[in-house]
């Protein structure tokens, strides 16, 4: 555990650090408030601090203070070292924002017990931190491919394409059906079809750029947003996807299964604005026509007359990112 020190007093600094070093802890030794701050602020910065009330530049309540201002970084526990005793400097370095106090000359059994709490204390918050970001990552993604859930990949298509709209570029939407995904589930069993969709879901994050999104649509559907895609490459990307996924079979409990996928393509720049339900209608009719023509290929939703672009207003794009 990496902790500061700060102590204008060069012989009690070095005496605490010693201290503190043959117990563990890997010290960061500063000679006054505002050094301490500056560290403690820092992303990656100690979260243990111990500070001397007096000191040069910044005290340290002024350290608390200044530290308890970043609520964007992780929590500090900040201990104060101090000579002052009456209740009235002691309430006021606690509501400075320091954790806890501790009289000079101290005991050194005490000061480490002390700190045994704060390590405690920042224990659970790692645990409440790690527990908050798993029901945010369970709220937002599928259970079973760990893609974004159908409500998220909407939300995201949504903002893409009001985006690319107002930008002038292009959006390609993918809506992808795996191919006789039922006979899979009866032949294999569902456990096969899942290790099936999990491996189909690999595949497709595999073949996106980092900015692209991927989503779970329903079932053994699925939803690709190529974001700012040039509208003469999208059939080339949208194939490319389509040849990753049926390039080998999946390999299973149930043994290695065949796996390919028929794709609605849709590109946004032809339709000019549209409502994002009626896009979605277009390219699942292309996916059905991808079904009609044998399965395993792509066909694009094109507009069956002249492209007509809506009046699209700010007020179109504040409801849109609701």
């Amino acid at each position: 555990m990496r902790i500061l020190i700060a102590d204008d007093e060069a012989m009690s600094r070095r005496l605490l650090q010693k201290t503190l070093e043959r117990v563990g802890y890997d010290v960061i030794a500063v000679e006054d408030g505002r050094r301490a701050a500056d560290e403690l602020c820092k992303p990656e910065g100690p979260k243990l601090a111990l500070l001397d009330w007096v000191m040069p530049e910044l005290d340290g309540p002024g350290v608390c203070r200044e530290v308890r201002k970043r609520k964007e970084q992780s929590y500090v526990y900040m201990l104060l070292l101090t000579a002052k005793e009456s209740k009235e400097d002691v309430v006021a370095g606690l509501e400075s924002g320091a954790d806890d106090y501790l009289t000079k000359p101290f005991d050194p059994e005490e000061l480490k017990a002390r700190l045994r709490t704060g390590i405690r204390i920042l224990d659970l918050e790692d645990r409440l931190i790690e527990a908050r970001e798993n029901m945010r990552f369970q709220a937002t993604h599928d259970a079973l491919t760990s893609l974004w859930n159908r409500g998220v990949i909407l939300e995201l298509l949504e903002r893409e394409l009001t985006r690319s709209h107002r930008e002038g570029k292009s959006t390609a939407l993918l809506l992808a059906d795996l191919d006789h995904f039922k006979q899979v589930n009866d032949t294999y069993g569902h456990l096969a079809g899942d290790e099936v969709l999990k491996e189909t879901a690999r595949r497709l994050l595999s073949s996106v750029r980092s900015y692209d999104f991927v989503g779970r649509y329903g079932g053994e559907e699925f939803l690709v947003v190529l974001n700012n895609c040039d509208p003469a490459f999208s059939l080339t990307r949208a194939e490319e996807i389509r040849k990753a996924i049926a390039r080998q079979p999946v390999p299973t409990s149930g043994g290695a299964i065949p796996a390919t996928m028929s794709i609605g393509l849709l590109i946004s720049q032809e339709w000019g604005y549209r409502p994002m339900e009626e896009l979605l209608h277009e390219a699942d009719s292309a996916l059905y026509a991808a079904k009609g023509a044998g399965r395993n290929c792509v066909k694009v939703a094109r507009p069956k007359g002249p492209v007509k672009d809506c009046n699209f207003t700010e007020a179109d794009a504040i409801r849109l990112r609701r």
